[in-house]
């Protein structure tokens, strides 16, 4: 992804992943990366490209099912871990829906450090039945998406260069982890992550495939609930994005409609002007798994 050089930096935004591919081309390789942009904040620092070419061969080494080595972070890595947490924890407690803040509980990272990804695989398999295993980088979406069908979340493990700690163009380790992996400790957001994997399985034409990315968008990425008389977030895109989180009440609600939100265009680059909200999380979650089954 390119960051324009004569825009500034979004705060706290986050530029997420796709689900469809953009070419009509189908990779099934969980080792073809994405490369990193010249734009992209570290691109021109080579002690950074250094400490991510060492997560990645981790990666790239890999078996399912063995043991994940531990990835080599440094004081400056945890450093921007830190920063990151302190701006967010607390946006979280107000924005955030209460299960993710249940799961979150539960999984108790340390603020201090980047938690590793073997133990938040194990206490995530503990809850849900996910686990997570390591990519080196971002993967073709159909790819990162039909692994969800077999119960694995493919993470990447470096984080954000330490110049832009609120901003990253890729996902990290920290939207992969304080996002997507505390709402795969939930069995019924697990369950709705299987069901998007196996209905991406099933979706062959690529404008349906592009109707599946849009609904995944605004639930996964960007879905908002009401809890009382708030709303609260339970879509990664924002519960990994202090800012994100507070854009998101300058943002037009409109009720959940998953056709709709099939229909609708989006710009990732920018934090979005309009949320689908759901009446509760049961809504959400009834209505969402009744979609993912009937699709195709």
């Amino acid at each position: 992804m390119t960051q324009d050089d004569s825009k500034p930096l979004l705060l706290d935004h986050v530029d997420m992943r796709k689900v469809g591919t953009g070419s009509g081309e189908i990779i099934s390789d969980r080792n073809t990366i994405i490369q990193l942009d010249p734009d992209h904040p570290g691109f021109r620092d080579p002690d950074y490209r250094s400490r991510r070419n060492r997560i990645a061969e981790i990666a790239m080494t890999y078996q399912p099912g063995l043991p994940i080595p531990a990835a080599p972070y440094t004081a400056e890595e945890d450093h921007v871990w830190q920063t990151i947490w302190q701006a967010l924890r607390p946006a979280q407690q107000r924005h955030a829906c209460s299960e993710y803040l249940d799961c979150l509980d539960r999984l108790s990272f340390d603020p201090d450090r980047i938690p590793q990804l073997s133990e938040v695989s194990e206490k995530v398999a503990a809850l849900s039945g996910f686990r997570l295993e390591p990519v080196a980088g971002l993967v073709a979406p159909r790819v990162f998406l039909e692994s969800l069908a077999n119960g694995v979340f493919l993470c990447t493990q470096y984080i954000r260069h330490h110049s832009t700690p609120l901003y990253t163009p890729e996902p990290d380790v920290v939207h992969e982890i304080i996002g997507h992996a505390v709402t795969l400790a939930s069995k019924r957001l697990a369950e709705l992550n299987r069901l998007f994997g196996e209905a991406v399985k099933r979706t062959k034409l690529r404008e349906d495939l592009e109707r599946l990315s849009r609904v995944y968008w605004f639930t996964i990425e960007f879905g908002v609930l009401r809890e009382g008389d708030h709303v609260k977030a339970y879509g990664t895109g924002l519960l990994s994005s202090a800012g994100e989180l507070e854009a998101m009440h300058e943002a037009e609600l409109r009720p959940l409609d998953l056709e709709a939100a099939s229909a609708l265009d989006y710009d990732p680059t920018h934090y979005q002007a309009v949320l689908f909200c759901a009446e509760s999380f049961g809504q959400m979650y009834r209505e969402l798994r009744e979609f993912l089954l009937r699709w195709g």
